[in-house]
């Protein structure tokens, strides 16, 4: 499967974006996808993630109820909504999949398939 991203843009602060991020293939919906972000001179963490079924997720501490993660197995897409956006959500967003196990991970070592990013600025 191949990944990618998009929806990315400059948002003021308290504002929404919607990330997509389409997949290839037809075996979309035997992964696991997950949403990483990595801003300048920071590693790449983990935002969400969710399990193949759309009926599982995870979310990092920093997002939990302003972000909500989603999937449509019919159309191949996986979705990030971001609400109450705040500066410090400023990244490249990155979307990812693993298929080896049905376990929700937040390591970005455990995806072996990843989108080339879209960037979210927003701003104060």
């Amino acid at each position: 499967v191949q990944l990618q991203a998009f929806g990315g843009g400059l948002v003021q602060a308290g504002g929404s974006l919607r990330l997509s991020c389409a997949a290839s293939g037809r075996t979309f919906s035997t992964y696991v996808m997950g949403w990483f972000r990595q801003a300048p001179a920071k590693e790449r963490e983990f935002v969400s993630t969710i399990n193949r079924d759309g009926d599982r997720t995870s979310y990092a501490d920093s997002v939990k109820g302003r972000f909500t993660i989603s999937r449509d197995n019919g159309k191949n897409t996986v979705y990030l909504q971001m609400n109450s956006l705040k500066p410090e959500d400023t990244a490249v967003y990155y979307c990812a999949a693993y298929g080896s196990s049905s376990w929700l991970r937040k390591e970005a070592y455990a995806y072996d398939i990843w989108g080339q990013g879209t960037q979210v600025t927003v701003s104060s």
